[in-house]
């Protein structure tokens, strides 16, 4: 990816339908799995998005239907994100800026730091390194708008 692309506004950029792959890497075990499905960020009550995130996950050469949902919050400054779990409990601030950030969350025993970037209107992506006792991944998505 060349450049970054500033976003003003991430909640209104990210609003709509998004196809999804991401290439799951555990860097311990040598072991490479793959997820393919769509996020679609609808308006919340209230103000920001739900996140709902759906496919398939292959791991192990077994297929499985997964899904995630986040909620995007009305971040502290203007045009930024508050990124929460589904329950409320606080993930990671998004700011998009300068088409590039990076967020960092601790949980349990691991540490997990993305970074977000955005090469156009259309395409943006995000990399997770996740570290801890157990874990050793790379984590690796690919956005692009669909519609």
């Amino acid at each position: 990816m060349g450049g970054f692309w500033p976003v003003a506004d991430v909640l209104a950029h990210l609003a709509g339908r998004w196809r999804v792959e991401r290439d799951v890497r555990d860097l311990a075990g040598g072991v490479e799995g793959r997820f393919e499905g769509a996020t679609v960020f609808s308006p919340l009550d209230g103000g920001g998005l739900l996140h709902e995130e759906s496919g398939t996950f292959s791991w192990h050469g077994v297929a499985r239907p997964a899904t995630r949902t986040l909620r995007f919050l009305p971040g502290p400054t203007p045009g930024t994100a508050d990124v929460r779990f589904a329950d409320g409990r606080p993930f990671h601030a998004l700011d998009l800026t300068s088409g590039r950030y990076v967020a960092d969350h601790p949980c349990a025993a691991d540490f997990y730091r993305g970074e977000f970037t955005v090469a156009d209107a259309d395409h943006w992506r995000t990399v997770w390194r996740v570290g801890g006792p157990a874990k050793d991944l790379v984590l690796t998505t690919g956005y692009v708008r669909e519609g």
